[in-house]
């Protein structure tokens, strides 16, 4: 199975990881290399959790877009 994963820059330094079909999947990392290898065991992990739960979503379907707001409009 395959699974999007969204990788965002921390704050404090860093990443951090969620799966958007997997609700309450996060991990973070140094490295974005590092960050997908916690996310890969963070999905494994969420998947044994729920496999005699409930049935696990295989496939999603989403668009992610970015939005420019011109300075001035914000405030």
């Amino acid at each position: 199975m395959e699974y999007t994963v969204l990788i965002y820059q921390a704050e404090e330094g860093g990443f951090w990881a969620e799966v958007p079909s997997l609700l309450g999947c996060y991990s973070q990392g140094e490295t974005i290399e590092e960050t997908m290898k916690n996310i890969k065991e963070a999905i494994e992990a969420h998947l044994a959790l729920k496999e005699e739960k409930e049935e696990v979503p295989v496939r999603e379907e989403f668009v992610i877009g970015r939005v420019k707001v011109e300075a001035s409009a914000t405030g």
